[in-house]
């Protein structure tokens, strides 16, 4: 595919930028808005002829091909518009690469159901104040470029606060800016869109289907990887100490690491503009062969069922979490620091493996045309710090990275920092990929991805912390962990009639755990009302209810049975 350069002039000069025929002008944009003073993409107005009448919108062109343009090598093209006020620095994000950005008369779709956390971020403007300044000159009632409000996507503002990435809804709020003014009601641009970089397998442009035949309509365009600049969830927070550590234990008494679902619910972060956490309340562990260097998952058929009782509680899996730990051999309890700047944080395959949990679990959005963008699926493995201490990271891998494994442009390689570029095949085309950086000079490169790129370009980090006043859903002494009969004897009881009537004799009406609730409901002794009951007690934790719930025939039942066969 041959590549080509188009000028553009404007009042902030002359711009060059490398393209192909089959590129969209979405890429082009990608490229161009950085270097222009303006981040209104619907004021730039772009002709062929400085003094013709015949112009258009930037904005109207952006599903356009340069081949579907009439462009050619060295065309100069004119731009035309205002510049931003100079208040605080302008934000620019790329355009989704080769996103399928669709224009219709329509708004944001109406049928999908989001989180409601989405929903409520959603009535918010998002804009950030800020207090009068010594350079305002106005009275109290006046505003001005010192002291008016600050867009949450600002990057003077991130700066200053140390905050590495642009929230989801901060992101969507700017992709919103920049695609349709509120003013305007005839057009509408989805502002979402995930990339897809697979070839269509089933192009109708007349030629034979791929391997044989090929169009630049069916083939994905070159891809330029890039750092993302937002994060679909922005921290993550263990609601209690006690989860975290009953899931290391197994580490601590076995060697063996450990693989867990992170239960939860996702609220809003009031550190970050915009911001979203997910705030852990259970660990559920799947069946699984544990080793001192890794783990095999094992089918679990009990999934669907656990979901379906964290739903009634209010709660969802929220990310995956996973321990690699090692001992330093100091005998002072400290781990090895394997992780890190110099080495990796998540290695290829875990990389791999975080895309598939995400692809799997799409974040649900009325603001793209196919009602998913990204996900919020979290990966959190337990390891090493610097000072050796046990500490937990968390990461989700880019939107780039979900559609570079759906498209399956890419595996694990023999270095666990980088990722290995595949080779095209009869189903899988594989274009031109690059990743671009900047050097130590400042200056931005583009480097080829081929044979393999370094993995971090693929992946955000999160913040991690505990709650300085701890409010757990379930706040009762935990009951017997699942699944853990495949560690063979660490001299601890499983899950049985035994130790749940040994648990509930020594609890009483303190029963508010996850794992508890879990096993008697697969015992299925309890009715659907009963069960109601339990679910309304432990979320309401009212001494009434439970007074319903033991003197209910299903949990009399439960005691008869659980007395006969201690």
């Amino acid at each position: 595919m041959s590549s080509l350069i188009l000028r553009f002039r404007s009042k902030d000069g002359m711009h060059r930028i490398n393209t192909t025929q089959t590129s969209t002008f979405q890429s082009i944009a990608q490229d161009l808005l950085p270097k222009l003073s303006t981040d209104k993409i619907d004021d730039i107005i772009i002709s062929q002829d400085p003094n013709s009448t015949q112009t258009a919108p930037l904005s109207s062109i952006l599903t356009k091909t340069i081949s579907d343009l009439n462009l050619k090598n060295g065309d100069l093209l004119y731009l035309t518009y205002t510049t931003n006020e100079p208040t605080h620095a302008k934000q620019l994000d790329s355009v989704p690469i080769k996103a399928t950005t669709t224009i219709s008369n329509h708004g944001p779709l109406t049928n999908i159901k989001q989180l409601p956390v989405d929903d409520e971020l959603d009535k918010l403007d998002g804009m950030i104040q800020r207090p009068t300044s010594p350079m305002c000159r106005h009275g109290s009632k006046g505003m001005c470029e010192y002291c008016s409000p600050l867009s949450p996507w600002d990057e003077n503002y991130r700066k200053e606060n140390a905050i590495k990435h642009l929230s989801y809804h901060a992101y969507l709020n700017q992709q919103m800016a920049k695609f349709n003014k509120k003013e305007l009601s005839s057009s509408y641009i989805a502002p979402l869109e995930n990339p897809n970089f697979a070839i269509d397998l089933k192009c109708n442009e007349g030629h034979k289907s791929y391997p044989k035949g090929i169009c630049s309509k069916c083939q994905p365009s070159p891809i330029t990887l890039q750092l993302q600049k937002f994060r679909m969830v922005d921290h993550l927070e263990y609601s209690s100490h006690s989860i975290l550590n009953d899931f290391i234990n197994v580490w601590r008494t076995s060697g063996y690491q450990r693989f867990g679902y992170l239960y939860g619910r996702y609220e809003k972060f009031d550190k970050v503009p915009m911001g979203i956490k997910a705030i852990v309340e259970a660990i559920i562990e799947p069946p699984q062969n544990d080793e001192i260097d890794g783990l095999t998952l094992l089918k679990w058929d009990d999934e669907s069922l656990v979901d379906s009782i964290a739903a009634k509680l209010g709660i969802y899996k929220v990310g995956i979490v996973f321990t690699d730990l090692t001992d330093s051999g100091m005998k002072n309890g400290t781990v090895l620091c394997k992780r890190h700047k110099d080495s990796y944080f998540l290695t290829n395959l875990e990389i791999l493996m975080s895309g598939k949990f995400q692809i799997a679990n799409p974040n649900k959005t009325k603001y793209s045309n196919s009602g998913e963008f990204s996900s919020k699926f979290i990966t959190c493995v337990i390891s090493g710090g610097i000072q050796g201490e046990i500490e937990p990271r968390s990461y989700q891998v880019s939107s780039n990275a979900e559609s570079l494994i759906k498209a399956d442009l890419i595996t694990g390689s023999t270095q666990p920092s980088q990722i290995y570029v595949n080779e095209s095949n009869d189903k899988r085309y594989v274009p031109d990929i690059s990743f671009s950086k900047i050097n130590e000079y400042g200056l931005e490169i583009k480097t080829n991805a081929k044979p393999t790129f370094p993995g971090e370009f693929l992946l955000v980090s999160l913040t991690d912390s505990f709650p300085i006043e701890p409010n757990p859903m379930f706040n009762s002494q935990p009951y017997v962990i699942e699944n853990r009969e495949f560690l063979g004897d660490l001299n601890q009881d499983f899950q049985n009639l035994s130790t749940l009537y040994n648990y509930l004799k020594k609890q009483g009406s303190q029963i508010f755990d996850f794992h508890f609730l879990v096993y008697v409901l697969k015992l299925r002794i309890l009715n659907d009302d009963e069960a109601n009951l339990l679910f309304e007690y432990i979320k309401t934790k009212d001494e009434s209810t439970y007074a319903q719930l033991v003197g209910s025939g299903g949990w009399m039942s439960l005691m008869t049975i659980l007395e006969q066969s201690s």
